[in-house]
């Protein structure tokens, strides 16, 4: 499990993909989102758009685990 931690009230899916290395760039966000399963706590999530909070729980394709925090 990776530690994210954010300093604003939320990211979206698509700006923590990047954040976290996981794309190279937001333009490859919707095809990232179409090609793997992600999970936003526990419930499948497609959305570049869908705000992530602190507390939250991101799972990709069931490998790689993220947890939202907030910077203190």
């Amino acid at each position: 499990m990776r530690t994210i931690k954010i300093s604003s009230p939320f990211i979206t899916l698509g700006q923590l993909l990047k954040y976290a290395d996981i794309i190279q760039s937001g333009g490859f966000a919707k095809m990232f989102l179409e090609e793997n399963v992600i999970l936003y706590n526990g419930e499948i999530e497609s959305r570049r758009g869908k705000k992530i909070y602190p507390g939250d729980i991101i799972i990709i394709n069931k490998d790689v685990v993220l947890r939202i925090e907030k910077k203190s």
